[in-house]
C-alpha cells in the first residue's frame, strides 16, 4: 500500500512539474514554453536571441580603465609634450637670457604648473568622472568651471588640427628629389624670389622686394593668402584633404576610448622622442652647431632684473602668441639704417614680413608690441600652455586611474619629463640654426624664430642645405605631425569623456560612444574648412589670439584653485590624496593651492588685460572692428560660464542665500570616501555639517 501511493505521489508531482512553467532554467536547459504565448501574466518572446541582442545594446557599458600605469603615463605625456616644446620654449630661453631664463621658468614650474598640473590629476582620479562632472562632485557651485574649460577644448579642436593640415602637406611634400621650397623656379614664384646662395652673394640687398623661395611656398603655395579676412576666397582643396586625413588618423586613434587611446599612444608618444634624437645627433655633427648651442644656453642675468624692460635694440624682436601658432607670415626682417647688414646683438631675432620685404625698424615706438618681452610674462605663460592645465584633459585621463594609483608621483615625474624634453629639443634646433648661420654668413640671431616661423620656414630653409634634404624633412615634418596628433585626439577625448559622463544613460550604451566622437569630428571638420580658404589664417589667427589664449586660461586657473583650497578645502582634499596614495603630498603645493598660484594667475591675468593691445597681422593689416569683437566673444565664450552658472544655480534653488550657498558648496554624496576613513559619505546634505570646520565649512 505504502508503495503504491508513493508512486502515485512521484507521478503527481511529475505532471505538475511539467504542467507548470520553467520560470528560470540553467543555461543550457530546456524552456517547455511555447513563443509567443503568455503564461502567469508573462509574455514568452517569440525569438529568444533577439530579446537578448536588445538587453545588451539597452545595458549600460562600464566606464573602463586604463590597462596598466604605461598606458596613462604615456597619453599623458602624449598629450602634455607637444609643438611647444620643439619651437617655443628654445626661443624663449635663447631670448630671455639664455640659461638665466631657467631661474623665472623654475620658480613658475614649482608654484604654478606641478600644483595646477597635480590639482586636476588627483581631482579626477578621485571623483572617477570627466572635466565637467567631477566639479559638480567637488562643488555644485562651480561646476561653470567645467563648462568653461570644455568650451576652450571645443575650440582648439576647431583649429588647432589645422596645423597638423599645413604639417602633412609639407611632408606629402618632402617626397621628392628636389624640395619645392629650395629653388624659385615653380608656377608660384615671383620675380622677386631670390634663392638662398644667391641671396647670400649679394648680402647688400639691391631690391626691397626680394624675397626667400621658402617664404613664397609657405604664402603662395600652402596658403595663397587672400588680404583681409572680409575676403575668404575659395576653399583649399589639397589643405582640405589633409586636414580630413588628419581627423580620419584622429578618429581612429580614440574610437574605443582608453582601450584604443592607450594602444595608440605607444607609438605616437614614443616615435617622436626617436625623431627628436636622430635629429639632435645630425645636428650636433653639423659644422657651426657649437655656435648654435652657445647662442641657446648662454647666461645674460641682467635680462632677470627688469620683467617689463623693454629692448632698446637696433634688431627687433617678436613673438607668437596662444598656442605658439601664429602665422608665420607676421615675422620681420630690421635692420638698423646703413647699406650692410651688422652683426645682429645677442636677444634679438629678424621677423620676415609676410610679403617677404626687407624693411628698416625704427625703433620700439614704431610698434609698441614689437619689441615688449617680459621674461616673466613669457615664463609663465609658457609653463600654463606646454602644461595643458585649465582643458579638462588631465581630469578625464586621471579619471581613468585606478583609485589607489600614485597619481602624486605620476604628475611630478611627468612635469619634469615636459620640461627636459623642452630642454633638449633646444639643443637639436639651435645646432642645425647654428650650421646654417655658418652656411649663410649671417649671426645666428637673424635665422633663430619661433613657432609656425620655425616649422615651416626656418627649419625648411635649413634642411634645403642638408645633404639628402628630402629625408630630413620627413623625418621633421613626421615628428612635427605625431607630436600634435596625441595632443589632438586627447583634446577630442577629454571632451567626449566629459560628455558621456554627463549623460552616461545615453552615451554608455554599445555603439553610442563610437557615434558621439563621429559626430565631434565630423563638426570639427566642416568648421575648420573655413581656416583653409585664401582668407582662413586672418580666421586662424582670431581663434589662435582669443579662443584659447592665455587670459582665458588663467581665469580658469584662479577658479580651480579657489574652489579646492578655500571652498571644498585644501585640508580636505589632501586627506583624499592621503586616502588614495597612502601618505600626504610636500605640504608646499596645498600653501600654493591656497596663496602662490591664484595670486600669480591673478596678477598676470590683469596684467594681460592692462597690456592688451588690438589684434593685428604682419604688424600692418589691422582687423576690422567687427573682427575684434568676434575675438572678444571667442574669448568670453568660455569665460561667462563660471559667473554664468553660479548665477543660474543661486536662482533656481530655494531657500535663503545662506542656505543656497551652504547646500551649493557642499560635495555630493557619491564621492568615493569620507577623508581617511573609508566609510562612505552622508546620505543626505545635511549630514556634511557634521564634517569638522577644519575639513570644510559645510
Amino acid at each position: 500500500m505504502k508503495s503504491v501511493m508513493s508512486s502515485t505521489f512521484r507521478s503527481c508531482l511529475l505532471v505538475s512539474h511539467r504542467l507548470t512553467p520553467r520560470q528560470h532554467h540553467p543555461q543550457g536547459g530546456m524552456d517547455y514554453r511555447v513563443p509567443g504565448a503568455v503564461s502567469n501574466g508573462e509574455t514568452v518572446p517569440a525569438y529568444p536571441g533577439m530579446e537578448k541582442e536588445k538587453e545588451e545594446e539597452d545595458q549600460t557599458l562600464e566606464r573602463g580603465q586604463w590597462n596598466n600605469k604605461l598606458e596613462y603615463v604615456l597619453s599623458v605625456a602624449g598629450e602634455i609634450i607637444g609643438l611647444g616644446n620643439v619651437w617655443r620654449f628654445p626661443y624663449l630661453c635663447y631670448k630671455n637670457g639664455g640659461g638665466a631664463f631657467f631661474i623665472p621658468y623654475l620658480i613658475f614650474l614649482f608654484t604654478c604648473g606641478i600644483p595646477v598640473f597635480f590639482l586636476e590629476t588627483a581631482l579626477g582620479q578621485y571623483t572617477s568622472q570627466g572635466g565637467v562632472t567631477a566639479w559638480r562632485r567637488i562643488c555644485p557651485l562651480f561646476e561653470g568651471i567645467g563648462y568653461a574649460s570644455q568650451v576652450i577644448v571645443v575650440l582648439l579642436n576647431f583649429y588647432y588640427i589645422i596645423v597638423l593640415a599645413w604639417a602633412l602637406f609639407y611632408l606629402f611634400s618632402s617626397f621628392t628629389i628636389d624640395l619645392p621650397w629650395g629653388s624659385c623656379d615653380h608656377e608660384w614664384n615671383t620675380g622677386n624670389c631670390m634663392e638662398l646662395q644667391k641671396a647670400n652673394s649679394t648680402l647688400n640687398v639691391t631690391s626691397e622686394n626680394a624675397t626667400s623661395p621658402v617664404i613664397e611656398f609657405w604664402e603662395r603655395r600652402v596658403l595663397k593668402i587672400s588680404d583681409g579676412i572680409q575676403h575668404l576666397g575659395s576653399l583649399r582643396w589639397e589643405l582640405a584633404l589633409c586636414l580630413l586625413l588628419a581627423w580620419i588618423i584622429c578618429y581612429f586613434c580614440i574610437w574605443k576610448g582608453v582601450k584604443s587611446t592607450g594602444k595608440v599612444v605607444y607609438f605616437t608618444a614614443t616615435f617622436p622622442y626617436l625623431m627628436l634624437v636622430v635629429l639632435l645627433i645630425r645636428g650636433v655633427s653639423l659644422p657651426g652647431a657649437s655656435q648654435g648651442i652657445l647662442f641657446y644656453l648662454y647666461p645674460d642675468l641682467s635680462r632677470l632684473g627688469d620683467p617689463q624692460k623693454t629692448h632698446q635694440l637696433s634688431v627687433c624682436a617678436c613673438t607668437l602668441s596662444s598656442l605658439y601658432i601664429k602665422a608665420a607670415l607676421s615675422m620681420m626682417a630690421c635692420f638698423p639704417p646703413g647699406p650692410a647688414v651688422p652683426k645682429a646683438p645677442a636677444g634679438a631675432v629678424p621677423l620676415l614680413l609676410g610679403a617677404g620685404k626687407l624693411r628698416r625698424c625704427q625703433g620700439p615706438a614704431e610698434d609698441p608690441q614689437l619689441c615688449r618681452h617680459p621674461v616673466w610674462m613669457d615664463a609663465g605663460t609658457q609653463i600654463f600652455f606646454s602644461y595643458a592645465i585649465c582643458l579638462g584633459c588631465l581630469t578625464a585621463l586621471g579619471s581613468y586611474n585606478k583609485y589607489h594609483n600614485n597619481c602624486y608621483r605620476d604628475c611630478v615625474a611627468l612635469c619634469f619629463l615636459n620640461s627636459g624634453t623642452s630642454f633638449v629639443a633646444g639643443f637639436a634646433i639651435f645646432s642645425i640654426l647654428g650650421f646654417m648661420a655658418g652656411e649663410q654668413g649671417v649671426p645666428i640671431a637673424e635665422v633663430a624664430e619661433s613657432g609656425p616661423g620655425l616649422a615651416f620656414i626656418a627649419y625648411p630653409r635649413a634642411v634645403v642645405m642638408l645633404p639628402f634634404s628630402p629625408l630630413w624633412a620627413c623625418f621633421f615634418f613626421l615628428m612635427v605631425v605625431l607630436l600634435g596628433l596625441d595632443s589632438q585626439f586627447v583634446c577630442v577625448e577629454s571632451l567626449v569623456t566629459a560628455l558621456v559622463d554627463m549623460y552616461p544613460t545615453i552615451f554608455r550604451k554599445k555603439n553610442r560612444r563610437e557615434t558621439l566622437i563621429l559626430l565631434v569630428s565630423v563638426l570639427s571638420y566642416l568648421v575648420g574648412l573655413v581656416m583653409l580658404t585664401e582668407g582662413g589664417m586672418y580666421v586662424f589667427q582670431l581663434f589662435d589670439y582669443y579662443a584659447a589664449s592665455g587670459m582665458c586660461l588663467l581665469f580658469v586657473a584662479i577658479f580651480e584653485t579657489l574652489c579646492i583650497a578655500w571652498v571644498y578645502g585644501a585640508e580636505r582634499f589632501y586627506d583624499n590624496i592621503e586616502d588614495m596614495i597612502g601618505y600626504r603630498p610636500w605640504p608646499i603645493i596645498k600653501y600654493c593651492w591656497l596663496f602662490i598660484t591664484p595670486a600669480v594667475c591673478m596678477a598676470t591675468f590683469l596684467f594681460s588685460l592692462i597690456k592688451y593691445t588690438p589684434l593685428t597681422y604682419n604688424k600692418k593689416y589691422v582687423y576690422p572692428w567687427w573682427g575684434d569683437t568676434l575675438g572678444w566673444l571667442l574669448a568670453l565664450s568660455s569665460m561667462v560660464c563660471i559667473p554664468l552658472w553660479i548665477v543660474y544655480k543661486l536662482s533656481t534653488i530655494k531657500g535663503s542665500l545662506r542656505e543656497r550657498l551652504r547646500q551649493l558648496t557642499c560635495p555630493l554624496e557619491d564621492l568615493p570616501s569620507m577623508p581617511g576613513t573609508g566609510q562612505p559619505l552622508p546620505s543626505t546634505r545635511a549630514g556634511l555639517l557634521m564634517l569638522t570646520e577644519l575639513e570644510s565649512h559645510c
